[in-house]
């Protein structure tokens, strides 16, 4: 039997302009698709050539509600002069809609590129960025949003791989012992609840752009309760001790001109790559009935990709173990 099409699928460059145009607006141009493939996601623009980014968020992944806190935390950043890509809202203030099954949010497009982590002035500028993102985010909760919740996360990636069909008997083995001592020693870092304050969650240089030192943050799609080191810790990208802690100086500097941080929460960062070694593995998996996941990430099926993870999580597991004491301190 034929499997039944995913819905994206079905998303046609038509399909997308009668959305939009649904909306009152008309499009002059076809959609342009960007990469993206949680969501599916088009650039546009309107007859006062407005650019615009328009997202199709995933069937079934989040509720109504939890897309709308989503929604309500960057009109709340933007009102705070934080520079975000909040979305549109009709006259009847609107911000989410449908069309023929799916829903979809437009969004302003905004211009520049990825700024340069070896850059000083780029390092401060983000950590500024990030601090007045989470001065705001410190004064309130998600309700419907998921939480950083390292032992549940951890697990739930763990079960995903293991009932998937890709490791061989000798892979699995190794996958089980060493999954199973990561999220061990993840757990044994966990942080507490109070730490918890409403964060991007997925701070990369792909979800930041602008130019001369001046950037916005795009793509909230995973904000969630989280740690602040969360949206800090991807940032750090030197391989050497010295340059790693250069990194973290100017970043930091940046930060604190907007939001006190407390520097015990750098004991958590090796337990946070970690994790996020285990979920992205867990997600290629759990997506691989959607076509465009086979397509773009073949190797996924390759037995050698699997041998790599393993070595990757042996060696997490081993900075887990070895952090350095400056910063693997008490708290």
């Amino acid at each position: 039997m034929t499997p039944d099409p995913h819905p994206f699928e079905s998303l046609s460059p038509a399909r997308v302009v009668e959305a939009v145009e649904s909306l009152g607006f008309w499009l002059p141009g076809e959609p342009f698709a960007l990469n993206s493939y949680e969501n599916r996601v088009f650039q546009l623009h309107d007859e006062e050539r407005r650019r615009w980014v328009v997202k199709f968020y995933r069937p079934q992944r989040w509720t109504d509600e939890a897309i709308q806190e989503e929604h309500d935390f960057l009109a709340e950043l933007l009102a705070e002069a934080v520079p975000v890509a909040a979305p549109w809202r009709d006259a009847r203030g609107v911000s989410l809609h449908r069309h023929q099954g799916f829903r979809f949010a437009l969004f302003p497009q905004l211009p520049g590129g990825a700024p340069e982590l070896d850059n000083p002035d780029h390092l401060f500028a983000l950590g500024e960025l990030i601090g007045r993102l989470h001065a705001v985010g410190g004064r309130g909760e998600f309700v419907h949003r998921r939480r950083l919740e390292p032992g549940p996360l951890a697990e739930e990636s763990r079960a995903i791989v293991l009932a998937g069909p890709w490791l061989n008997a000798r892979q699995r083995r190794a996958y089980e012992r060493i999954s199973g001592e990561l999220a061990a020693a993840i757990l044994e870092l966990a942080w507490p609840e109070a730490a918890m304050i409403r964060a991007h969650g997925d701070c990369h240089l792909g979800n930041m752009l602008g130019r001369d030192g001046d950037f916005a943050l795009v793509d909230f799609d995973d904000c969630l309760m989280a740690p602040a080191v969360q949206d800090l810790w991807m940032l750090l990208s030197a391989q050497h001790e010295q340059e790693w802690q250069m990194q973290l100086s100017e970043l930091l500097e940046g930060y604190e001109q907007a939001c006190d941080f407390d520097r015990r929460q750098l004991r958590w960062i090796e337990a946070l790559r970690g994790l996020r070694l285990m979920r992205h593995s867990a997600w290629l998996v759990a997506r691989w009935e959607d076509p465009a996941f086979p397509r773009v990430f073949p190797w996924v099926a390759e037995s050698g990709y699997w041998d790599q993870h393993i070595r990757d999580l042996e060696q997490q597991s081993l900075a887990l173990t070895n952090q350095p004491r400056w910063l693997a301190g008490p708290g």
